[in-house]
């Protein structure tokens, strides 16, 4: 199957021109216009019918083989982080690729090209949908919610909105290989990661002078550093296999340093290996928010919603991509028992069919940090697209034959995407966890049904 490589040789200077301009022109998640634009052209260039994502960046584009088989789907992702320390990133926004999404994006485009050669498709069988989505870094989570608000989405991330919105209607099976930085020429593939619950907590006070009359306030800031007190006093009961993480960030903490703050805004997430898990620990937090606000005499609102779900690989895929590995020449490193206490969207896939989610190396510095840097493109792009068109080959091959035993051989947290998407949307959770009665009796509400 070396003919694959050699087309994607071909396309190399698209690939790495591809890559130069995404890296400059980073956007955040739900705000990715110009990058839809950029990569929308190039595939209809290349001869696509693009299917977009309507209000929101984003895009399908599908090829058939002619030969009845399975659809399989090969994401790339389009958004940035927010990092304005990083001495790449937009000066305007601080957004820049530190997860090397931009790598991923390149990628995409160069297997599009690829299987647009003479001869590309031969030997394979069924559909092959290409995705261009928005918004796996799960930030900016107020903006979000004005999008949700709006309606203009329903889900925080982009892969669990695409598939609301019937995007992925028909896929099969699928995967995405994401940058990692380790060496170039090292794929590596971990058992599976976290998922998780996202949280925004608003604790409200009274504001009053500062300095002159402090007494006749509530300080909601001092309400939120109890709560954060609370939830790190929690974390000895968390059990190490569950592999939870919390960590709450301020993003709003009082407007001026002479009045008492009345309004301050918590972010968080709470992370786990399976979603019960989750909940349990989710429910702790909540109490801990809930009991420290009504310490303060403040009152807290407290609105969940679902993150992303854990992520876990049928073995049979994970063997496609050692097969696919050593037909391009990736050095591919699999440990079944890593568990990555990170999250993607790349689990709500997981959730409804088989998927995995492997990483190429190329990549340098911290991910998500001031350092991180595509450091050898050739590797985290041309590569990673060799990588991906011989799965895509393995896959297809035979009738699919590979792509049914995975299919046949996977069993799924979901026996239907509308089973997912019931079970997801029972997560939700927005109240008022603090109320007072004219008696002065205190009432904590701030459990869903989900608690266990």
């Amino acid at each position: 199957m070396n003919q694959y490589n050699a087309m994607i040789d071909k396309n190399r200077k698209l690939i790495l021109d591809a890559f130069a301009y995404l890296w400059k022109n980073p956007e955040s998640g739900y705000r990715e216009w110009k990058t839809h634009a950029y990569m929308e052209k190039i595939f209809t260039d290349l001869g696509y019918v693009v299917t977009p994502a309507g209000n929101i960046p984003g895009f399908t584009a599908q090829i058939d083989t002619g030969r009845p088989g399975p659809t399989v789907a090969v994401f790339g992702e389009m958004d940035a982080l927010i990092i304005p320390e990083h001495p790449e990133s937009d000066p305007q926004t601080g957004a820049v690729h530190a997860c090397g999404h931009c790598a991923q994006c390149a990628a995409l485009i160069g297997i599009a090209a690829a299987l647009k050669e003479p001869g590309a498709l031969d030997g394979m069988s069924g559909k092959i949908r290409l995705v261009a989505v928005p918004a796996e870094e799960l930030i900016e989570i107020e903006y979000r919610l004005e999008l949700r608000q709006k309606g203009v989405v329903k889900y925080l991330g982009g892969k669990p909105e695409f598939l609301y919105r019937g995007l992925l209607e028909g896929v099969d099976l699928s995967f995405m290989v994401h940058s990692r930085p380790v060496e170039p020429g090292v794929g590596t593939c971990d058992g599976g990661s976290n998922g998780l619950i996202a949280k925004t907590v608003s604790f409200e006070g009274v504001s009053a002078h500062a300095g002159g009359a402090p007494h006749k306030g509530i300080n909601a800031l001092y309400a939120a550093n109890l709560a954060l007190n609370a939830i790190n006093a929690l974390r000895e009961t968390f059990q190490d296999a569950d592999h939870i993480r919390v960590h709450p960030i301020i993003t709003c903490g009082g407007g001026s340093v002479n009045a008492i703050p009345h309004k301050v805004t918590v972010e968080s997430y709470v992370r786990g290996a399976n979603m019960t898990a989750i909940s349990d620990a989710n429910c702790r937090v909540n109490r801990a928010i809930a009991g420290s606000a009504a310490a303060m005499g403040a009152k807290v609102r407290i609105n969940d919603l679902p993150g992303y779900w854990p992520r876990r690989y049928p073995e049979a895929f994970v063997n496609v991509f050692a097969r696919a590995a050593r037909e391009c020449g990736v050095d591919f490193r699999y440990n079944p028992h890593g568990w990555t206490s990170g999250c993607s969207d790349m689990g709500d896939i997981c959730a409804v069919m088989p998927a995995i989610h492997p990483q190429m190396g190329g990549s340098c510095g911290k991910a998500h940090g001031v350092d991180y840097r595509i450091a050898d493109p050739e590797s985290s792009c041309v590569l990673s697209a060799k990588w991906q068109v011989q799965a895509l080959a393995i896959l297809l091959a035979d009738g699919g034959a590979e792509a049914r035993n995975i299919i046949a051989g996977t069993k799924t947290e979901f026996d239907s995407v509308q089973d997912y998407f019931a079970y997801v949307d029972s997560l939700n959770m927005d109240m008022q966890a603090v109320t007072y009665d004219e008696s002065g009796k205190v009432i904590l509400n701030f459990r869903n049904g989900n608690c266990v």
